[in-house]
């Protein structure tokens, strides 16, 4: 059997209590519903917060590839990137030049920045019009302030993060050798 308190001390209890919280300075609530999130018309800082978040949009993003330093590679290297869960089928394919290119780019004559550009507008492209594979001409051209080639080295990294890159191979020697790489796209909502 659970033994109770005597209402006297219950009473004396809850009045400490209510007595300790009213010194503490704890106010009682006075609307007993939830907050719908709206924003309070004294808040300056998330009206312009609201207002960033409206005007950014997604497909603005002023680049997708980082401006970071890079791994570089030798002019004659040969590149070979893949995601792990490619099949090692498609994987084979597209080093012996069996898939296909649809569309090329040659970044001859390119700046750095400007190759970034054409680099990503390209892909974009290509991956909106449902393309499998592209060819990406880089060249093995050594930068003028650097011992390696620039765009080939930088072409390495940025296919590397582009998020709809499935695989990347440098071409065949018909198609550029090793200062060109096919390009394997995921195409829209495609899983592997």
């Amino acid at each position: 059997m659970s033994q109770r308190r005597p209402p006297d001390d219950e009473d004396d209890d809850t009045n400490a209590f209510r007595r300790a919280l009213r010194e503490a300075g704890v106010r009682r609530i006075k609307v007993n519903r939830a907050d719908p999130g709206r924003a309070r018309r004294s808040d300056p800082a998330a009206a312009q917060r609201r207002a960033a978040a409206v005007s950014s949009d997604a497909n603005d993003l002023v680049s997708r590839t980082s401006d970071g330093r890079v791994e570089p590679v030798r002019p004659s290297e040969y590149l070979d990137f893949a995601l792990p869960d490619l099949p090692y089928r498609t994987r084979s394919q597209l080093k012996r030049g069996q898939i296909a290119w649809e569309a090329g780019l040659d970044l001859h004559g390119y700046s750095l920045d400007e190759a970034r550009l054409e680099l990503e507008s390209f892909l974009k492209e290509a991956v909106g019009s449902h393309m499998r594979c592209v060819l990406v001409v880089h060249g093995k051209a050594w930068g003028s302030t650097a011992d390696y080639p620039v765009i080939k080295s930088h072409i390495n990294a940025w296919l590397r993060e582009w998020p709809t890159v499935l695989a990347f191979c440098s071409a065949r020697e018909s198609d550029g050798g090793t200062g060109a790489v096919y390009v394997l796209l995921r195409r829209r909502g495609q899983a592997l």
